[in-house]
């Protein structure tokens, strides 16, 4: 009733706008012919300079669509507290997101979907060189990450309007996909190449420890050289920030939504700093029981985001070991390293993956790795509150069941492929 009545609003302005500007123009026939803006016809790009902007373009989206993907796996998988009104935000605090919910659409799969779909466009343009072509390996990189976050982080998902897809094809398909960016960008062998190639080979990694192919992933992670790091850079556009800046900054400065849970409020650790409670240079626009803590991690609108490194490949490589002397070896360098004592819990292997995922969890915070991680092994990753527990803020439902988002309602119903009627 609420779509309906929205609806309703937004024709009712949009006839009442156009019934006066119609009339100013002299009823002018050509004042609402429009050309749509979302067709390309390949036939007409550039094959080095069109290809150039619209492979960069298609890196920007994914850019976007992760910082928002990033927020909300957060409040899911319980690495924040949601600091926020909006009812539809608050869903994912408490595992209970419908088809319907708005934010589900807007903020997460449009902007996913569609850095899919124009790195596609890149792909499926005739360009000079296929081999070693830039432009193909960036679009194959990104066109990889933007499917791979779709298979974690949703239950199901579909591309271009095809059929539904089950979260072990929409991996196959992030795997060839970023299997293609590390080819094409080894054999560019320029730095911006081969740093493609090693960012799409810890994607690869990832997707491959996902699915389970353990012995798979090892391969990829080993193979990643030390020290690399493959930032998503941002932009202090005053004039655009909510497609070029860092979305965890501005939802933690600019509106106070996002609020360090209390399992991630550790001391003396540089991996993961914040304010005093209720301290921060925002104020979030909801009550939040405990105290709000406005995590410092992100420190401006042009803060990197971390999507690849040599550290989460040695993760991955560790956890695909299943082997604890490995595991805590990585384990007790990484808490050496942060200024933690060195681990002293249980050592079977159940105990240390646990601890594992606890360091994977401060390394990578707020990077969207944890919904990944809490799919993979939900008895690894501590500190998700139980179905059916209280949410944490009064006057909303008992936490939900759900490990994953479902796809939009909008998907369902404008895809040929999902109709059922």
């Amino acid at each position: 009733m609420i779509m309906k009545q929205t609806i309703r609003r937004a024709v009712t302005r949009t006839l009442a706008v156009s019934t006066l500007l119609v009339g100013a123009a002299a009823c002018s026939d050509k004042f609402l012919a429009v050309t749509n803006p979302n067709i390309i016809d390949a036939s007409t790009v550039d094959p080095t300079s069109g290809a150039a902007t619209l492979s960069a373009s298609a890196q920007q989206n994914f850019a976007t669509a992760v910082g928002w993907l990033s927020m909300y796996s957060g409040w899911f998988a319980g690495e924040a507290n949601v600091s926020d009104t909006f009812p539809t935000r608050n869903e994912f605090g408490f595992r209970l997101v419908v088809p319907e919910n708005g934010s589900l659409q807007s903020d997460l799969w449009a902007p996913i979907s569609l850095a899919a779909a124009s790195s596609k466009i890149v792909l499926d343009l005739t360009l000079p060189t296929p081999t070693t072509n830039i432009n193909i390996a960036r679009a194959a990189t990104f066109r990889g990450f933007a499917i791979l976050f779709m298979a974690t982080d949703f239950c199901t998902g579909a591309l271009s309007s095809g059929p539904e897809l089950t979260t072990a094809q929409m991996l196959d398909s992030a795997i060839f996909w970023l299997g293609k960016g590390i080819d094409v960008g080894t054999a560019n062998a320029t730095t911006d190449g081969i740093a493609m190639a090693n960012a799409a080979r810890v994607g690869r990694a990832r997707a491959k420890l996902q699915k389970g192919d353990k012995a798979g992933a090892a391969t990829d992670a080993a193979a990643t050289p030390a020290g690399f790091v493959y930032n998503l850079r941002y932009t202090d556009d005053l004039t655009n920030r909510t497609r070029l800046a860092n979305r965890l900054y501005q939802f933690s400065f600019d509106r106070g939504s996002i609020s360090v849970a209390p399992a991630f409020r550790v001391t003396n650790d540089p991996r993961l700093t914040y304010n005093p409670a209720d301290k921060g240079t925002a104020q979030p626009p909801d009550v939040v029981p405990g105290g709000w803590f406005q995590q410092t991690k992100f420190t401006g609108y042009a803060s990197a985001l971390r999507l690849a490194s040599k550290l989460e490949a040695d993760y991955i490589a560790a956890e695909a070991s299943g082997n604890a002397p490995t595991m805590l070896t990585l384990i007790n360098a990484r808490r050496t390293a942060n200024n933690q004592a060195v681990y002293a819990g249980a050592t079977d292997n159940a105990s240390v993956m646990t601890e594992l995922y606890n360091q994977r969890g401060i390394e990578f915070y707020l990077e969207g790795r944890r919904l990944a991680d809490y799919r993979r092994s939900p008895s690894s990753v501590s500190n998700i509150t139980p179905a059916g527990a209280p949410y944490f803020k009064p006057g909303y439902a008992n936490t939900g069941t759900q490990t994953c988002y479902p796809l939009p309602r909008q998907e369902r119903d404008n895809n040929p492929n999902m109709k059922t009627n």
